[in-house]
């Protein structure tokens, strides 16, 4: 048998430690597949554990891969974990599921609209007005605001033992992981090829469509050819990947709140030299934090005057500033009630049992069943974990109106591969609404999470592809007729300065990873052969490139230990200035470039970090030399794939970042090696070594017939225009590129200072550089470290010409240096 089936035979054993029998998604009570499992290919459902197990194995690698990461509250961030095991939902099971979700995207629409209106609700005691007003994302700055429409809703849903759906939580500020789910899709399609093809199932991509065209439909309606952003927290948000893979998928700029700014009612996005008007911003900051001015005034994520700007109803926020308050777990006792009033319909989908403690018999009932009851906070962060019931008990009995009681009783189970095993872990399923012109449609499919039975609430779990099979294979994707309208939306000429800025730095991080790299394999090969043999003119040698590479990035080890040193210099990035730290800086930076940089760059990524892992696993000292040889591999191939970006000012700025840091790196190299005299045979070793580590090695031989002198070693380094690794060569590289920054005139400070260093080199004489006084080149040391600091100083001038983007916030209210 294989791994499904005799998971599903398996499945007429009782659980152990659950009193009541959960739904299996997979299996029926007698052991047999659902109907839904049964129509899907053999190729799925006859998978063998070991074959399993592989697909899990590619999935994380996969997930490795594209960078796909996400970061639990309060938790460092960790690479997106994905189930190789769907959730598999049969059609006419969906439709029923279909109808409720559109019916409760529709109510919570209804409901914000009326308590930001009439508050009929809350005169007709429908709802009590303490859940509204005293809910911490009722934004009292959106009551004047006309209202905008949810957008897009996501519903977390569980089943009951019946097999039942129940919503367990709205999700309407901000909704997460329409990114993660389509990312899951497309691993799940990779590993799993002939199953997914078979499977007859919807596909996602025309959601994303339908998507675009909403939030461009959205737009105030003088907007002509409107622009989308998508607001976010920054790279550090627990959804960083969710929100660039969206703005990557639907083109449209990645943003954080210093990118924008209001002038004269409107939102207004900073562009070299210029303000660009947004119409429609894709929200992912939570409201409080979104307008300074207004609402938290400590905030350094929002936009000050936003919450004006929305009233004036000159930008569309996606969703509105006051959508969080339909977030409330106390609403979910009177869903059905508020359906009734505002809908007339009865509700389709109902909630978990709930309990609002603000009345004095509900707080009776939560306080007599603590034991049986998951209390919640009404606000944000919503877990009470690590309460003594001493605690809960006085917390409720000082502020009843912001505690729930739930009934969270078993939820269904499905199988999960977990350490080579399959187990039962309970699931969970996100789903997403869409407003499509007056009525919403959902997402066919969403977002699955297992947890382990009897897991932290705090636990990311492992999420699953939400696999929604087609009644018939003629059935259109995502149930839409034809692909909706893609209206059209001038481009982007550029993007905003600190995207810019974060480009130029990736461009010079990259190279320097570059340097460090061919640097330490250079020095590796000497100490393969001359370790142990410090006399010797290879043993001198390697003693001056290892001092070269301690003073790029201090090492306190035993200089004799060069295997030590540059173990360290690969894997540890706690060492200041490490191929280690660089490379984490460098991701960290790509992170943040999600929405302009190509997949490709984050498959590089990941095979660097495969080459690491194989050292880290081996204490063999040719494991060093492999090592930094595959990351130098997968560096140059980052470079070629962020050598076929556009051509525009973000290329020119990374491209200028390169260079820079090329020639400064050279001249890192150079001073130290050869301004110092140590004798003809150790001069020739480290010049010899000197140029293999500035890939020049080749190209000198064949000048010079393998005839290494110092001054022939400085005028293919130095002044060859022709040699794509020499000080020349790249600052005509600045020198051609800064002409297509907008903020170039041909007199500014970058451009003056190219320019000195061209002259300057334009009158260096190597023999004069060749001078010697003693031991030692002074001449040359001069001129190394005099380059060195000018190219630091270009350095500057650039980000201050080109990534100035005027005086940074203030907080109101709090002393210079205080806030958050």
């Amino acid at each position: 048998m294989t791994v499904l089936r005799d998971y599903a035979a398996s499945v007429t054993q009782a659980v152990l430690g659950q009193s009541v029998t959960p739904f299996d998604e997979v299996a029926t009570p007698d052991g047999a597949l659902r109907p839904a499992w049964k129509r899907i290919a053999a190729d799925a459902v006859d998978v063998t554990l070991p074959q399993l197990d592989r697909a899990g194995r590619e999935i994380a690698r996969l997930m490795s891969d594209e960078g796909v990461v996400y970061t639990p509250p309060g938790d460092e961030q960790r690479p997106w974990r994905l189930d190789p095991v769907p959730l598999v939902i049969a059609a006419d099971e969906w439709a029923v599921l279909e109808k409720g979700l559109a019916q409760r995207a529709e109510l919570l629409n209804a409901i914000l609209r009326d308590l930001h209106g009439p508050r009929t609700l809350l005169s007709s005691g429908t709802l009590p007005p303490s859940i509204v007003f005293g809910h911490g994302e009722f934004v009292r700055a959106a009551q004047a605001d006309e209202h905008q429409p949810l957008v897009i809703t996501g519903t977390d849903l569980a089943r009951t033992p019946s097999g039942e759906w129940q919503v367990v939580a709205d999700r309407a500020q901000a909704p997460s992981g329409i990114g993660f789910a389509m990312e899951n899709r497309r691993a799940i399609s990779r590993v799993l090829p002939v199953a997914y093809r078979e499977a007859g199932l919807h596909r996602l991509s025309p959601f994303f469509q339908a998507l675009r065209s909403s939030l461009v439909e959205s737009a105030p309606h003088d907007a002509e050819n409107p622009r989308v952003v998508v607001l976010s927290p920054g790279s550090a948000s627990e959804t960083a990947y969710d929100q660039a893979f969206i703005a990557a998928t639907l083109g449209f700029p990645l943003v954080e709140g210093s990118d924008l700014v209001t002038r004269e009612g409107a939102v207004w996005m900073r562009v070299l030299g210029r303000l660009e008007r947004v119409d429609v911003i894709l929200r992912r900051v939570d409201a409080q934090w979104s307008d300074p001015l207004e609402l938290r005034g400590e905030s350094r994520l929002g936009v000050p005057g936003l919450a004006e700007a929305a009233r004036r109803g000159t930008v569309t926020i996606v969703n509105g500033l006051g959508s969080g308050v339909l977030e409330n777990p106390a609403m979910l006792p009177f869903m059905s009630a508020m359906c009734e009033l505002l809908l007339d319909e009865p509700l389709r989908l109902g909630g978990v049992p709930t309990v609002w403690a603000g009345t004095p018999e509900g707080r009776e009932q939560v306080l007599d069943r603590l034991d049986e009851l998951t209390v919640r906070r009404i606000d944000p962060p919503f877990e009470v974990d690590g309460w003594s019931r001493s605690e809960l008990e006085a917390a409720i009995a000082a502020e009843p109106h912001r505690f729930v009681g739930q009934e969270l009783g078993a939820v269904s189970v499905a199988p999960t591969l977990e350490h080579g095993t399959l187990r039962r872990h309970a699931v969970t399923l996100r789903a997403f609404t869409l407003r499509r012109g007056s009525s919403y449609r959902p997402m066919v499919g969403g977002l699955a999470t297992a947890l382990p039975l009897g897991a932290s609430p705090h636990d990311p779990g492992t999420s699953k592809d939400v696999w929604v099979l087609k009644e018939s294979p003629d059935d259109p994707d995502q149930n839409l007729a034809e692909p909706p309208p893609v209206p059209a939306v001038r481009a982007m000429v550029a993007p905003v300065p600190r995207v810019l800025d974060d480009l130029f730095w990736f461009g010079r991080y990259a190279e320097r990873v570059e340097d460090l790299l061919r640097l330490a394999i250079v020095t590796h090969e000497l100490a393969e052969d001359f370790q142990g043999r410090p006399r010797s003119s290879g043993g001198r040698a390697l003693a001056v490139l290892s001092g070269t590479l301690r003073s790029l990035s201090p090492w306190h080890g035993d200089p004799r230990d060069h295997e030590g040193d540059l173990r360290s210099l690969l894997l540890d990035d706690r060492r200041p200035g490490s191929v280690a730290q660089t490379l984490t800086r460098l991701k960290e930076i790509a992170q943040s470039l999600r929405d302009q940089l190509s997949p490709d760059v984050y498959r590089a990524f990941g095979a660097v970090d495969r080459a690491g892992s194989a050292l880290t696993a081996s204490r063999h000292g040719w494991q060093i030399g492999e090592s930094a040889g595959r990351m130098l591999t997968d560096v140059l191939a980052l470079h070629g794939i962020t050598g076929n970006m556009v051509r525009d000012e973000a290329w020119y700025l990374m491209d200028i970042g390169r260079a820079l840091e090329r020639s400064l790196q050279l001249c890192q190299l150079v001073g130290p090696s050869l301004s110092v005299r140590r004798g003809i045979d150790v001069d020739r070793d480290v010049q010899s070594a000197v140029l293999q580590a500035a890939e020049s090695a080749v190209t000198h031989r064949r000048r010079h017939r393998g005839v290494v002198r110092g001054a022939s070693v400085l005028d293919l380094l130095l002044l060859d225009g022709a040699n794509p690794r020499s000080l020349e060569f790249n600052l005509r590289r600045i020198a051609d590129a800064l002409p297509h920054l907008p903020g170039s005139s041909g007199s500014t400070r970058p451009e003056r200072l190219v320019e000195d260093l061209l002259a300057e080199l334009e009158r260096l004489e190597v023999t004069a550089l060749m001078a010697i006084d003693g031991e030692r080149r002074p001449n040359f040391a001069r001129f190394a470290q005099a380059t060195a600091q000018q190219l630091m100083r270009l350095s500057d001038a650039v980000s201050e010409v080109h990534f100035a983007t005027g005086p940074s916030q203030r907080l109101l209210g709090l002393a210079a240096g205080e806030g958050v």
